[in-house]
């Protein structure tokens, strides 16, 4: 089974607003540019929709997924390093939250929220789910 194949799948049935999915050039720029290891699920999604938005089932209730060279053009600017170190942000809400892997976990890395303007992570940061695979059973639906 293709990636893409995987990543249409697992959004079957669900809200998602697709975009055409992420060239395998778009997310070698991506693998190259992450400093670990991120789920093949991950970049599943991207092959499949590169970029796109739906519903998320708990806080923040809306994701807007990154296409996969917006992503690498945020690490590579590296415009969350400095307050919000650890995270490496793949979307938003489109309200002042990023959604991102917390990368201070270990592997399989938490999907995390965190306001965008309050740089205290212990206050900011909240969790969405404690790994990608366990996010993607979230993605496109409602509030739970």
């Amino acid at each position: 089974m293709q990636e893409s194949e995987s990543g249409g799948r697992v959004l079957q049935n669900r809200e998602w607003h697709k975009v055409d999915g992420a060239s395998a050039n778009a997310i070698a720029a991506l693998k190259s540019l992450a400093p670990v290891n991120l789920p093949e699920s991950y970049y599943s999604l991207l092959t499949f929709s590169n970029g796109g938005e739906g519903p998320l089932a708990v806080q923040p209730l809306w994701l807007q997924l990154y296409p996969a060279e917006e992503a690498a053009q945020i690490e590579r600017d590296g415009t969350f390093r400095e307050f919000f170190e650890g995270l490496f942000v793949i979307g938003g809400n489109g309200g002042g939250e990023a959604v991102a892997f917390d990368l201070r976990e270990n592997a399989p890395y938490p999907l995390v929220a965190f306001d965008m303007t309050n740089i205290d992570l212990e206050e900011s940061v909240r969790p969405i789910a404690p790994s990608f695979d366990a996010a993607l059973d979230l993605i496109g639906r409602d509030e739970q």
